[in-house]
């Protein structure tokens, strides 16, 4: 092997191109089992994007399931999820174009079951007794009010069938789920301007012989209590987890019964519901969960003996758990780590092993170009600490000049309440293998470390958020291991929010990216979707009561303070952060004679999902730093256009 080439940070050759991202990589999303029949999705970025659903058969046949033109995705809240069922062979999924309901059987064509009028639909269940699908319905037909959302039933026999109301009243619905022998119906409702991580009420019904629904109970929650992922064992107890005890921690309920806590520890077994469908665990028999929890952001999988309540870990290759689905001696994840892509996984229950069903990459690279992420904490205001994961410059063929410090990206994730990952992330990977410091915050807020933290966001979105990046960066530069002149911050959606916080109101950064990113925070609390609509009541403040918080928190209403290069990504079909909120701070840079960029994306929504695009914004924002930092990159790269760039 040939001694490394000395050559500056950012200059340096890597095999991780935006090509090779977007061309061997896919999303890996929902997961359903029936019988031993595994389903999953794909998002596919070289179809613009186009959700499939896939399907393996016991004998180990994989074949794809959706024909095209349809797209498996729902609109429902509009972040979506949830949007098949699998169950006797029938597949029902929701299509992205028209919003409506089809029923696919065997290698038929899908065939509608709604009309196309302006309904959505999500996490469905199948009522095999009344042969209906049971699931949250989002009523989108009068144009002047606000959406409408239910829990429905939607008979089979026929398309288009009258669907009845089951359960009404409250301003959000997610998880109906039915008991063993379908006597029962669980779910979750909340109410403004509680998010489901805030507070929800979990209610139990009995199903009437005709199928209607009697005596709601109501069984667990409140404002102040979040719960997440319902479910029935086989013998008919309702499972859930709480963090009324300050962390997502599992509790049960016997019908007759009251409600006990099943566990304690400080881990995390539930996940903010940004979208439907979400699981975290599942029945391996009546006796036994298979979960999966998060301790300082590393994913573990475990058995937990509901007779005497201890948890017994798993040997699991896997530091990254999503999506997990457990039947009849089997169990589905998408799994990943530092150094394998993410994919769908079957566990044998008996057997304890693993078996990978698709990559959402086929790429092989060698470990010599990829950087590891280190946990890290780091003090913060108050006397507080965060947390991050840093990733150092990695290249097997380069070496720094002696005395050169890499510059830091600082990634500041979206949500806000959210949290980042370990596992391998190749649009990270992209900067480390060409001489970039990666430094991805999970800044108070985030989820993964307990109800406490999670809620240090709370009237603070836009100081505690941006203090952690910033702190971040100046701990990392205090240590030696990044250039403090060349630190960068970049996030989408609320983390673009974070962004153009932390370049308006701090020092820090010397250069950023927003990738969709909030601006003015009055414009998304007036002009924004139902299930965010109150989000900021409890990040920022109630509105308009408190508009003047709105305008000290808002970039948009300081740009007399941004004093350095930025770099817009947006797409022109966005209704969760519409163009108008990148292009008012956009006019406001270029007015200022501050270099600017903005890349408007055709036909993309609120996070891209087209390959070219995808490539383009990565690419982009590579090109920007290296002109505003004056080095080199090793390979072209299409240029963007940057206004007052000297």
């Amino acid at each position: 092997m040939t001694a490394p080439q000395i050559s500056p940070y950012g200059s340096w050759k890597s095999p991780i191109t935006s090509d090779l991202i977007v061309a061997g990589s896919i999303g890996l999303g929902q997961i359903k089992l029936d019988r031993q029949d595994i389903y999953w999705s794909e998002s596919r970025p070289s179809e613009g994007g186009r959700n499939v659903i896939m399907h393996r058969s016991p004998e180990g046949i994989t074949t794809e399931k959706t024909p095209l033109p349809f797209n498996a995705r729902t609109r429902v809240h509009e972040y979506g999820g949830g949007a098949f069922l699998a169950a006797d062979g029938v597949v029902y999924f929701s299509n992205f174009s028209d919003q409506r309901l089809y029923r696919q059987s065997g290698d038929a064509a899908p065939l509608p079951l709604t009309s196309a009028e302006s309904l959505r639909y999500a996490d469905a269940v199948f009522d095999r007794a009344h042969n209906r699908l049971i699931c949250v319905r989002e009523d989108h037909q009068v144009a002047d009010r606000e959406a409408v959302n239910t829990i429905v039933a939607i008979p089979l026999g026929e398309a288009e069938a009258e669907q009845t109301i089951l359960a009404s009243g409250h301003d959000f619905y997610a998880s109906p789920r039915l008991s063993p022998d379908g006597l029962s119906l669980a779910w979750i409702s909340w109410n403004h301007p509680n998010m489901p991580w805030d507070g929800t009420d979990l209610w139990v019904a009995h199903v009437q012989s005709d199928g209607s629904l009697s005596d709601p109970q109501h069984i667990a929650g409140g404002k102040q209590e979040s719960i997440f992922q319902p479910e029935w064992s086989p013998d008919g107890v309702l499972y859930f987890v709480s963090d009324r005890a300050g962390w997502w921690n599992f509790d049960r309920w016997h019908p007759q019964g009251e409600v006990e806590s099943v566990l304690t520890l400080e881990a995390e077994f539930g996940l903010p519901q940004w979208v439907f469908g979400m699981s975290t665990y599942g029945f391996a028999d009546s006796d036994k969960i298979l979960c999966t929890y998060t301790q300082n952001g590393i994913s573990h999988l475990a058995i937990l003996d509901l007779t005497t309540r201890e948890l017994a870990p798993l040997d699991c290759p896997y530091t990254s758990i999503a999506g997990l689905q457990v039947n009849q001696g089997q169990a589905a994840f998408v799994g990943g780590s530092a150094t394998e892509p993410s994919a769908i996984v079957q566990l044998d229950l008996t057997a304890k092993t693993f078996k990978v069903l698709q990559r959402a990459s086929e790429l092989s690279i060698d470990a010599s170009y990829l950087s590891a992420p280190e946990a890290i904490e780091f003090p913060t205001e108050n006397g507080l600490t965060a947390y991050a994961l840093y990733y150092a410059p990695k290249n097997r063929d380069y070496t720094a000049p002696n005395g050169e410090r890499p510059p830091l990206l600082v990634k500041s994730h979206g949500g806000p309440t959210a949290s980042t990952s370990a596992s391998l992330n190749l649009g990270i990977q992209y900067w480390t293998s060409r001489g970039f410091a990666v430094l991805d915050v999970n800044y108070g807020g985030s989820t993964g470390y307990g109800r406490a933290y999670r809620q240090r966001l709370n009237n603070q979105w836009g100081i505690v958020d941006v203090d952690d990046c910033a702190n971040g960066a100046k701990y990392l530069t205090a240590q030696g291991k990044v250039d403090g002149d060349r630190l960068v911050i970049a996030g989408g959606s609320a983390g673009g929010y974070t962004t153009l916080c932390a370049l308006t109101f701090r020092n820090t950064f010397k250069a950023g990216a927003s990738y969709y990113g909030v601006s003015d925070l009055k414009a998304l609390a007036e002009d924004t979707h139902k299930f965010e609509s109150r989000y900021l009541d409890s990040l920022i403040g109630a509105y308009p009561a408190q508009k003047d918080l709105y305008d000290q928190r808002s970039p948009i209403s300081a740009v007399d303070r941004l004093a350095c290069p930025v770099i817009f990504f947006q797409g022109d079909e966005d209704k969760i952060v519409p163009p108008n909120q990148a292009e008012m701070m956009v006019n406001a840079l270029r007015d200022k004679g501050i270099p600017v960029a903005y890349v408007l994306f055709e036909g993309e929504q609120h996070g891209f999902r087209k390959a070219e695009n995808i490539k383009r914004a990565l690419d982009g924002e590579f090109y920007f730093y290296s002109r505003v930092f004056k080095f080199y990159p090793a390979e072209h790269i299409d240029a963007v256009t940057i206004d007052n760039l000297p």
